[in-house]
């Protein structure tokens, strides 16, 4: 959530920002007329309860009697304005406070402008590229010849866009899971937190899913609880409604989660195989940072999650989104591209993703900083990575020409000593 007062003190800044990310500016003019209708609602609620002590003290000491009724009569009408106003400012205050909801974050300076994908900015591109002397087959056909996953029966289970990994196809998942969480909290510092995957509609507010994405969520209507569709949503929240120390500043927490969402997909490309399904796995990076150290922390956690795909020897690129490609609380944003050869494509298995103070506002996060004064924390987080993508990527990119696929050296340990898939 923006402050209202950046609203009305950088209007134009803020209208700017948000032409950028293509959504719609009336808005601010809506929410600056509703802020303006609850300040004069306070203050003439304030000068009217001011007005009725002075002409309630009076009335005692008045010895007129046309005078005592003229105050007593005052008092009365007073009461009644201050009802009145009492009536109508929750009315103004739940209005704004619904507005201020959907309003986006606004792009840092130095995102790139467009309307689209098409103006995303490449920074880096690492790792070389898998070569073949062969057609490199893609993963849905290589894990089934392999016998490591079962669509069928996913289906069978569960419905469209739901599958079973089976043997070592569950093996190389679990490792890659495990290995991860190893490496951020043994090499990058993180402490590990396993949240509960069902969470109050409060931090779905919180982290900005809803109101505006929840059509995309799975809920429990009855106890109006949701499926999570990211571990950002519950580690995020392990905070809300708190004032943290200072002194514990940077808070870095790693999660393993399921994540669920209503993909709503047409046929073609973008359906086969395991690339998009309504549950997948997601190892997630969080942190809770001083204000002035935003910008270095997304730095670093984005080459956090570099760091794995390195290790992994995969082939892929860092992707800085333009103002029209950001997500809906983003301020600044480096998406990670893993090249999937089988399907000749880039896929993304991280969003590394700078907030600035807008989610800490909604889930009124804040510190006590050097002066005593409590300010909102800035949030930041990354996948660190997102399964299945992962997996499609070694897969398709260790693939051999005998069907078996090699195992990345750094997940041999977490595999028993194994250096191949084949069918068993």
């Amino acid at each position: 959530m923006l402050d209202i007062q950046r609203i009305r003190q950088e209007t134009d800044a803020v209208k700017r920002g948000l032409k950028n990310t293509g959504a719609a500016t009336t808005i601010i003019d809506e929410i600056l007329s509703l802020d303006h209708q609850r300040r004069e609602l306070q203050h003439q609620g304030d000068s009217q309860r001011a007005e009725m002590n002075t002409a309630a003290k009076n009335i005692g000491k008045q010895k007129d009697p046309d005078q005592r009724a003229a105050l007593i009569a005052s008092v009365k009408d007073l009461k009644a304005q201050i009802k009145a106003n009492e009536a109508a400012l929750p009315e103004v205050e739940n209005r704004l406070a619904e507005l201020m909801l959907t309003v986006p974050n606004i792009p840092l300076e130095e995102v790139p402008v467009g309307a689209d994908d098409s103006a995303n900015q490449v920074v880096e591109i690492k790792g070389q590229p898998p070569t073949f002397d062969f057609t490199p087959k893609p993963h849905w056909e290589l894990m089934s010849d392999l016998g490591i996953i079962d669509f069928e029966r996913g289906q069978k289970i569960s419905g469209s866009r739901f599958y079973v990994l089976r043997g070592d196809g569950a093996r190389l998942q679990r490792a890659l899971i495990s290995w991860m969480l190893d490496v951020h909290t043994k090499e990058h510092g993180y402490e590990e937190i396993y949240p509960p995957c069902i969470v109050r509609s409060d931090c779905l507010v919180g982290t900005g899913n809803l109101p505006k994405f929840g059509e995309n969520l799975y809920r429990d209507a009855e106890d109006d609880l949701w499926l999570i569709p990211t571990g950002e949503v519950p580690v995020t929240n392990l905070y809300r409604d708190e004032i943290i120390p200072a002194a514990d500043l940077p808070i870095r927490h790693v999660a393993y989660t399921p994540c669920f969402r209503r993909e709503k997909m047409s046929h073609g490309k973008e359906t086969r195989g395991i690339k998009r399904g309504h549950q997948f796995d997601k190892v997630e990076m969080v942190q809770f940072v001083h204000p002035d150290q935003g910008r270095a922390a997304i730095d670093e956690l984005t080459g956090h999650a570099m760091r794995i795909l390195d290790a992994l020897g995969l082939h892929y690129r860092s992707v800085k989104m333009c103002t029209g490609d950001l997500s809906f609380v983003s301020c600044l944003k480096f998406d990670l591209e893993s090249w999937a050869p089988g399907v000749d494509d880039w896929l993304e298995v991280s969003s590394c993703s700078l907030f600035g103070d807008f989610q800490a506002r909604r889930a009124k996060i804040r510190f006590k900083d050097e002066a005593g004064k409590n300010r909102f924390v800035t949030t930041l987080n990354g996948s660190g990575l997102a399964l299945p993508r992962v997996v499609i990527s070694i897969i398709e990119s260790y693939q051999q020409a005998d069907g078996t696929v090699t195992v990345p050296e750094v997940l041999h340990p977490y595999l028993g000593g194994q250096d191949r898939i084949q069918k068993r």
